[in-house]
């Protein structure tokens, strides 16, 4: 059996918790998890990684089992996140590390390999996006009601994200079997998201997600500069972040690994040994 370590590291006054496996001195991995989940999301795909790399896998900042300030306490943004997993990895002399991002760890992966270009050995995109392109507009068209009208019509209908019924929808939508899909992951990712105060923590990441979209257009050119190798590997019927997103890293990393599997946004819970054959192939070719 792999061996996880559940560590915590305080980070800028802040508790981070992580789960860390694998070798020491083999070559990292960082994953990064989306919105409304955790590093939780990971403990399938770490064992199937570990045996090769140095996996870190932290939980942002008011989600999973890192702190949840209150919004009055912490200024919540991805430039903020990104800032407390920058420091965490320095806390760790972690100095190079390959990127997994989904979701919410996209913006906050982007982040990092714009400040540090040379730390980024190597992507992974999993539904991560970075493009106009893959947005799923029936998705974000309360999202983006919200970013231009901050009011009480809005903010309701934009709530709805933080029910049970569609956190459930995250995880079972585009999957053919649903019963791949283990309950426990949106009964877990919903007990996270009903604590006293994230409902405004939530809030305040909706609203700032705005400031994700005029950041892809220095991406894109850290993608064409840098050459870094790049595998997106995606849902094909994802409706939050559809898959002309992950076809979209062809225009700007040339001899990006793109993979389309038969799954929704969260494909580690109904396709994990494909991604993760995806995965150990191309991280293989990449840090070779």
């Amino acid at each position: 059996m792999t061996t996880i370590h559940h560590r915590y590291a305080t980070v800028r006054g802040q508790r981070l918790f992580y789960r860390e496996a694998g070798p020491s001195g083999a070559p990292t991995v960082v994953l990064l998890h989306g919105f409304p989940t955790s590093s939780f999301m990971f403990r399938n795909l770490i064992p199937l990684l570990a045996d090769r790399y140095h996996v870190i896998a932290p939980d942002h900042l008011g989600f999973g089992l890192s702190d949840a300030p209150a919004v009055d306490e912490f200024g919540y943004t991805f430039d903020a996140l990104a800032d407390l997993t920058a420091d965490l990895l320095v806390q760790l002399d972690v100095t190079r590390y390959a990127l997994y991002v989904q979701d919410y760890g996209a913006p906050v992966g982007w982040r990092l390999a714009l400040a540090d270009p040379a730390a980024v050995t190597a992507i992974i995109s999993q539904n991560g996006n970075a493009y106009e392109a893959g947005f799923a507009e029936a998705f974000w068209e309360p999202v983006r009601a919200y970013w231009q009208d901050r009011n009480p019509q809005t903010e309701t209908a934009l709530r709805q994200a933080l029910t049970l019924e569609v956190t459930r929808w995250q995880y079972l939508h585009g999957v053919a079997d649903e019963s791949l899909v283990s309950p426990d992951t949106w009964y877990h990712d919903f007990a996270l998201l009903s604590r006293p105060g994230n409902d405004l923590v939530q809030l305040r990441l909706f609203a700032d997600y705005a400031g994700n979209l005029p950041l892809y257009p220095k991406l894109h050119a850290y993608l064409r500069d840098s050459r870094v190798p790049l595998l997106a590997v995606w849902g094909r019927n994802d409706e939050i972040f559809r898959p002309a997103g992950a076809l979209a890293f062809a225009d700007d990393a040339p001899g990006a690994e793109i993979y389309l599997l038969d799954g929704g946004h969260f494909l580690l819970e109904s396709h994990l040994d494909a991604a993760a054959g995806c995965i150990r192939g191309f991280l293989e070719r990449a840090l070779s």
